[in-house]
């Protein structure tokens, strides 16, 4: 270790339990390895995310991350590992991201991915630290690299990597400290936690239904989808064109302007 790192790892020390932890985690991350914006997130599932560092550098319309925070982290590829308990470390996210997730409305909608929505255009690439704290509860500290500076190469993600037990350590010591971070509970039983989901199409749709609606969301394709439930794509296209009857919709972008709606009234 040379006397850098040891000063921003102490400096790391310094900062658990301080709203500087997401600061003094980037200055140690920054070191050798370069990012455009960062940002850090609790996760829970009975409660709204919180974000615990906005390293967005002011580039995130506001609006955008009060609807991400009401409930587009829903069809974040990284609340959905955390959800599934998904190891820890250090990951692309497109690794953990559903087969059709980069043509999927999330993907894509400068009002609800943050990222998206920054100056820096649609391809940015997206590397985060899963940390898990408790069952279903864990928090991602997020690297984001501009689409003009390409993705992280593996030189870099060693790097990360190597500092990934600095990164875990350093928030579990938060969370002892701070467990209590903002965020209400929801009140709803484990069944209908992701609300969202839930307000949008309850009465309208199965549970069934609306589990395969928010496979759809999330980004997932139909071959996908019926790998994860273990029934043929043929079954999969009825129950989608069922759910389409129901919600009196043509296609997954009619869908996603459902939740896009249902965030937009949730926010105002």
């Amino acid at each position: 270790m040379n006397p850098q790192d040891a000063s921003r790892i102490a400096d790391v020390i310094g900062a658990v339990g301080t709203s500087h932890l997401g600061q003094s985690l980037c200055a140690l991350l920054a070191g050798d390895v370069r990012f455009d914006m960062s940002c850090g997130y609790l996760f829970r599932f009975d409660r709204p995310a919180v974000l615990l560092h906005d390293g967005y550098n002011g580039r995130v319309p506001a609006r955008t991350l009060n609807a991400y925070l009401r409930g587009g982290y829903l069809l974040d590829p990284f609340y959905v590992a955390c959800m599934n308990e998904h190891p820890a470390g250090l990951w692309r996210m497109s690794d953990l991201a559903p087969d059709s997730f980069l043509s999927s409305g999330f993907a894509l909608s400068p009002d609800l991915h943050p990222c998206i929505s920054s100056t820096h255009g649609t391809q940015v690439e997206e590397v985060g630290y899963i940390v898990p704290l408790q069952t279903r509860i864990a928090v991602v500290f997020s690297l984001m690299r501009a689409e003009n500076h390409g993705p992280f190469p593996e030189a870099d993600m060693r790097r990360l990597q190597t500092l990934a037990p600095v990164v875990s350590a350093a928030f579990q010591a938060h969370w002892r400290l701070r467990p209590e971070e903002p965020g209400e509970p929801t009140g709803m039983p484990d069944s209908q936690l992701e609300s969202a989901f839930v307000d949008i199409l309850q009465g309208q749709l199965t549970d069934a239904q609306r589990y395969i609606a928010k496979l759809l969301l999330q980004g997932h394709s139909n071959a996908s989808i019926a790998h994860l439930l273990g029934i043929s794509e043929g079954t999969v296209k009825v129950h989608k064109h069922n759910i389409y009857q129901r919600l009196q919709i043509s296609s997954n972008a009619d869908l996603f302007r459902l939740f896009i709606d249902y965030i937009a009234q949730s926010t105002r």
